[in-house]
């Protein structure tokens, strides 16, 4: 069996992550708080866009077990909407590169796909449209739904078993 490994980095290369296997999901998520993480982290100086030019946040999902930092962990800075919020997005200091979001208490990563470059696996699906503000259609490319749908769930309760039982 291929063991797929995906590395991750930060603009300048100082940081950078691996990912391991094929993600849980690859998704844009058009949800309030991807869409106010997402415009924290573009107005910092030098930064890169995580949002697409509709608003979405593509993402490659992965277990924490399958995800980590291979260089540069002491450059990522922990950002929160708020003080209470439960996702914190984490950025390379270096040239404040949005690099990943951890969910807590979750038990996985959503990294920001375009650092992965171009052979990032393509977008599954796109959820809470209900929140996108683009008034141009939605593309095609994969279902959308107006909120999370019962899918997503499924994937993450799988992967939660997965991890338990060591696969």
């Amino acid at each position: 069996m291929t063991r797929i490994l995906r590395t991750s980095s930060c603009v300048c290369g100082r940081v950078r992550c691996e990912a391991v296997g094929a993600p849980i999901l690859a998704a844009v998520c058009y949800c309030d708080s991807c869409q106010e993480g997402g415009r924290l982290i573009e107005v910092l100086p030098g930064a890169t866009p995580v949002r697409d030019p509709d608003g979405g946040t593509p993402y490659l999902t992965y277990r924490d077990d399958r995800f980590r930092c291979l260089a540069g962990a002491d450059l990522l800075v922990g950002y929160r909407i708020t003080d209470r919020a439960p996702s914190q997005r984490f950025v390379a200091s270096c040239c404040n590169t949005g690099m990943f979001l951890k969910f807590a208490p979750g038990h996985w990563v959503s990294a920001y796909r375009a650092r992965f470059g171009p052979g990032a696996p393509p977008i599954e699906m796109r959820n809470q449209t209900r929140y996108r503000q683009a008034d141009t259609p939605i593309p095609a490319d994969a279902p959308s739904y107006a909120r999370f749908p019962a899918r997503l769930f499924l994937k993450l309760i799988a992967a939660r078993i997965a991890m338990l039982v060591g696969r």
